[in-house]
């Protein structure tokens, strides 16, 4: 089934540090892996354990989107970053996950 996406004003805060083009790959793939079946874990969507940011994540290359699902199927982008080795980075600040 088809889900809605809302890009929360942080996440569109967390978006602008970003240059156009990778802008462009972010939102391209968040529309692509989220709109159907956004709960279905796969190699790019996962449910994470509990953590201050959010319960799913999407792996796009080296960025992360960071999402939300509510019971009426729309899809709430939390926070959008970037990992470099093991560590997270929103605004270029390093986020523990």
């Amino acid at each position: 089934m088809k889900y809605n996406i809302e890009i929360g004003q942080s996440a569109d805060e967390d978006l602008s540090f970003y240059e156009v083009f990778e802008q462009r790959i972010i939102v391209k793939a968040i529309i692509e892996y989220l709109q159907l079946d956004a709960n279905v874990e796969t190699r790019k969507r996962k449910r994470l354990r509990s953590n201050p940011v959010a319960p799913w994540e999407l792996r796009i290359g080296d960025f992360r989107a960071f999402y939300e699902i509510n019971a009426n199927r729309n899809v709430k982008i939390l926070a959008i970053g970037h990992k470099v080795h093991n560590e997270l980075f929103i605004r270029r600040k390093k986020v523990e996950i």
